[in-house]
């Protein structure tokens, strides 16, 4: 599938979570948040039924983000379903690195390609300043398990003037401690809570003459074909890192990412205003149906404990997971509704497929299916991207997804 630029549909950034448990300064400057309610948040087989329906219109890649995607109980669980995807070829998880140590292993063993682990700062200092929580020994403890299982793995880091610039030859070094591909971001407006300022920003430029300055001459990696946002560069003894500047050189004619937020708000740009809801139209079909019994008595568990069902019945079918022989019958009708769900939503999406190009532009005057926007660091978002590029609105872009972007490009 591709847009209206002629853009394709390979890269799904996929926020399984609004929860986070850091407070980056540039993310969530502000004491308080709401969150939202766990009800609002997609349930994991609805999670199935959207990657099904982005893998068969041409996505290949899913990374999951968050908020901190390592706060949901289910990630693992999540991770096994998506990996045995036979047509997604490249996993891959960002995190803060908090919680990695005790979850990689079970990560790795879930199907997990590839891990980036945000990181800004090598100062304890700094690093409380910057999160409001000491766990930079965390974090190093998780990048040494991540070394440890993967292998090689990569490092985002935000950069802001007068907060961390002066690190960047430390960070390098420390990358190839861990076996790591330090990526460098510029500072972000991810929305008016961040207190953005251009004045913090720090040019490619300049995060190159001070590599320079350390390290000697630094040469750029020529990837014609490449859609990934990082600029890439070698030092003379073959270290590489990367660039992101997308607030100074966007890349936005070469983007194929997409981002599906955590309660099912499609995002067409990390700097749209709108997005596409896709959660209503998969539970408008049927309501999930509950395995409870409706009193005490009704649907009473069988006295011996009927057998844990293969998973597929013998047409093929995959059983849903009911542990009471009673719920049997809500069971099927579970399944049935999930089904119904997915054809609905491919119904939805498609809708236009007839046409020579599919269109994904969604205007006021069309927003059936589109949800007030949040008054919550998960929606907020402003439109200075344009104005600060000098990039057109109706070129650059239809969407921008919610949810922390900066850890996750």
């Amino acid at each position: 599938m591709e847009d209206r630029f002629g853009r394709p549909l390979r890269n799904l950034r996929l926020s399984v979570t609004d929860r986070c448990n850091l407070r980056c300064d540039y993310c969530m400057p502000e004491p308080d948040y709401v969150c939202l309610p766990r009800e609002d948040l997609l349930r994991i087989e609805e999670i199935r039924t959207l990657v099904d329906i982005f893998l068969m219109l041409g996505v290949d890649r899913v990374r999951l983000t968050g908020g901190e995607p390592l706060l949901r109980h289910d990630i693992a669980p999540l991770i096994s379903m998506l990996a045995g995807k036979p047509t997604l070829q490249d996993l891959a998880l960002t995190t803060n690195g908090v919680l990695l140590a005790e979850h990689v292993d079970a990560l790795h063993a879930s199907g997990l390609h590839r891990i980036t682990v945000s990181l800004d700062t090598l100062r304890r200092d700094r690093f409380i300043a910057l999160t409001r929580f000491d766990r930079l020994d965390a974090v190093r403890e998780g990048l040494a398990a991540a070394h440890r299982v993967y292998g090689r793995v990569k490092i985002d880091a935000v950069v802001i003037r007068g907060v961390n610039n002066d690190e960047l030859a430390d960070l390098i070094e420390f990358g190839r401690r861990v076996n790591a591909e330090v990526r460098f971001i510029k500072y972000m407006d991810v929305g008016g809570a961040s207190r953005w300022s251009s004045n913090r920003v720090v040019s490619r430029d300049e995060i190159l003459d001070a590599l320079s300055r350390r390290h000697g001459l630094v040469d750029p990696i020529m990837e014609p074909e490449s859609t990934a946002p990082a600029d890439r560069f070698a030092l003379p003894d073959g270290t590489v890192f990367g660039v992101i500047s997308s607030t100074t050189s966007p890349f936005c004619r070469t983007c194929d990412r997409r981002r599906l937020t955590a309660d099912g708000m499609w995002y067409l740009c990390l700097y749209a205003l709108e997005g596409i809801d896709l959660r209503r139209p998969l539970r408008r079909a049927q309501p999930r149906a509950s395995c409870r019994p409706s009193s005490p008595t009704a649907g009473a568990r069988a006295t011996t404990a009927a057998p844990r069902r293969a998973s597929r019945s013998a047409n093929g079918a995959p059983w849903c997971r009911c542990r009471t022989a009673a719920a049997g019958s809500a069971s099927r009708d579970a399944h049935a509704g999930r089904i119904a769900q997915r054809q609905r939503a491919v119904e939805f999406l498609a809708e236009d497929s007839s046409a020579p190009r599919w269109r994904p532009k969604l205007t006021r005057k069309s927003t059936a299916t589109a949800r007030p926007r949040r008054p919550s660091l998960l929606n907020a978002r402003r439109s200075s991207f344009q104005t600060r590029t000098g990039s057109s609105r109706s070129a650059v872009a239809v969407a921008r997804p919610s949810g922390i972007a900066l850890n996750s490009p």
